[in-house]
């Protein structure tokens, strides 16, 4: 099975699941405050994330199945790290003034928009 196809699925099955942490999180606020996560709510950003990414990652292998392995690198490095990025937040705003937050998050969004935009690039010219 194609990378993208798999990460793809792989992206869905935990977007799925997560729908658990997500109902728990709004059910059961105080035990994760208590254990530190102050912004609970970010599970549902992972969580609609995760199924966001998958679909894209689906539909990138099946519109564009033959592209350069570089391009399939750097969309698969994108897609799959940018919903991890709402994890660390569950902690609280201040991980993002982190630097390696900070860098981990341009390195992901690049990947993502840069990735796209090539891919687009090369399927329609």
């Amino acid at each position: 099975m194609p990378l993208l196809t798999s990460l793809g699925l792989i992206s869905l099955a935990l977007g799925g699941l997560s729908g658990w942490l997500v109902l728990a999180a709004t059910q059961q606020a105080p035990w994760f405050h208590r254990r530190g996560i102050v912004a609970p709510r970010r599970f549902l950003s992972l969580h609609l994330d995760w199924v966001m990414m998958g679909l894209i990652l689906l539909a990138v292998d099946l519109v564009v199945p033959e592209r350069p392995a570089l391009l399939t690198a750097t969309l698969a490095v994108g897609l799959v790290v940018n919903p991890l990025l709402f994890i660390p937040l569950a902690w609280g705003p201040q991980v993002s003034r982190h630097a390696a937050y900070r860098a981990v998050t341009v390195l992901s969004f690049s990947a993502a928009s840069g990735g796209l935009t090539a891919l687009a690039l090369y399927a329609l010219l």
